[in-house]
């Protein structure tokens, strides 16, 4: 008994001893950071600075370490140029976000960036793009026009030139080799759902994100077939938004706001109401940006092209994308190195015209209007934000 009740006092006693040391080191810790923090203050007093200039810097940094800023590509075929030039811009100035996310030719340019986000990188992707003739991608055979769009399969051109394009672009084997984290976009055509592709085959996955419907064939991947990611999500900031994103740096290829041409024949009207259709859904995602969420827009200028296989403005079309990203760089501070200089005039879209007239989609009594966009961000409406139901791959080995 006796034995029994030295051993539990022992036990108690060390208890004790133990919480006792614990107590004291907690409150000296505490009068030394009282102590330090009453000598800033005091310090701060003395030499008429704020005496929480330092207090919010580890507060701050934490802050930083919680930002994460996504690259978002948007589609809109040759008029894709418009992009390398801003990129070109970007990788000047030292710009690399933390994600990229592109849809049809802005994952072909975004896939691109991932692989080499540097001024060299962006350069191989620009004399990939000056190097392309309506040849490479849509080869003319002995038989023109609509009656391309009667034949018996499934698209009017084969999707080989473009596959060689998109190996020229991205040198790696695998989107998860990519030096930024990549994604891309594609539509199901099983259920017509949006398909994001985080890894595996690089060039499949941006062949088929780029799949425009009846101008290229489906893309098979693992026994589903994909097209144009732009058809379900042609600017995917929803995307950067779920991924915790708070700055969204957005490249487009036209103007935000789609203001259709009035229709002359019943093809223009079923082309018109798919591309209302398209920037629909950015429209939304737009309308409902959840509170501390940026959005900077670069865009691109109206009518620059006048058909969808025409490269004959790409040269053009990189020279107005420099001009516009130039400005939102000066204007947001983008990147690690500062903007040098004034920023060029942003050329006007007459320019851009191949045979010098006024460019295709723009009535001579257009032409006094703006040249182009100055790629100020959209303003936010704070809101709750409802996506539609997605299918990403799951984790490699699950």
């Amino acid at each position: 008994m006796t034995l029994a009740a030295s051993t539990t006092f022992a036990v108690v006693f060390t208890v004790f001893v133990v919480a006792a040391v614990a107590l004291v080191v907690i409150t000296l810790r505490f009068l030394v950071r009282q102590a330090s923090t009453s000598r800033a203050r005091w310090a701060a007093a003395r030499d008429g600075s704020s005496p929480d200039d330092g207090a919010g810097d580890e507060d701050d940094e934490d802050d930083e370490d919680l930002q994460m800023t996504a690259l978002v590509l948007a589609g809109g075929g040759t008029r894709g140029a418009i992009q390398i030039g801003m990129l070109q811009v970007l990788a000047e100035h030292g710009f690399v976000p933390d994600r990229i996310y592109g849809s049809s030719v802005g994952a072909i340019n975004g896939a691109g960036f991932a692989a080499a986000p540097t001024r060299e990188g962006v350069e191989r992707l620009t004399e990939m793009w000056l190097s392309i003739r309506r040849e490479d991608i849509y080869p003319q055979g002995r038989l023109h026009g609509p009656w391309l769009y009667f034949q018996q399969r499934d698209a009017v051109y084969a999707n080989s030139g473009l596959r060689a394009v998109i190996e020229k672009g991205f040198p790696r084997e695998r989107l998860e080799d990519a030096v930024i984290p990549v994604e891309v976009v594609a539509t199901s055509l099983t259920d017509g759902g949006e398909r994001w592709f985080t890894y595996g085959p690089a060039v499949d996955a941006v062949l088929a994100s780029a799949a425009m419907p009846a101008i290229f064939p489906p893309v098979d991947i693992d026994g589903e077939r994909y097209i144009d990611g732009g058809v379900v999500d042609n600017v995917p900031i929803q995307r950067a938004i779920d991924a915790g994103a708070t700055r969204i740096v957005v490249l487009l290829c036209s103007p935000p706001v789609f203001e259709p041409p009035a229709s002359k024949r019943p093809v223009e009207g079923m082309v018109n109401a798919l591309f209302i259709a398209i920037h629909a859904r950015f429209v939304r995602d737009m309308a409902h940006l959840p509170e501390g969420v940026e959005v900077i827009l670069c865009t691109g200028p109206e009518g620059a092209t006048r058909d969808f296989d025409d490269f004959s403005t790409t040269e053009q079309l990189i020279a107005l994308g420099r001009a516009e990203a130039s400005e939102v760089v000066r204007r947001y501070g983008l990147g690690t190195i500062e903007y040098p200089v004034p920023p060029a005039p942003v050329p006007t879209i007459g320019a851009v015209a191949a045979d010098g007239g006024q460019p295709a989609g723009r009535s001579p009594e257009d032409a006094d209007g703006a040249d182009g966009a100055e790629g100020a961000p959209v303003p936010l409406a704070p809101g709750s934000t409802s996506a539609a139901a997605t299918v990403t791959q799951p984790d490699p080995g699950t």
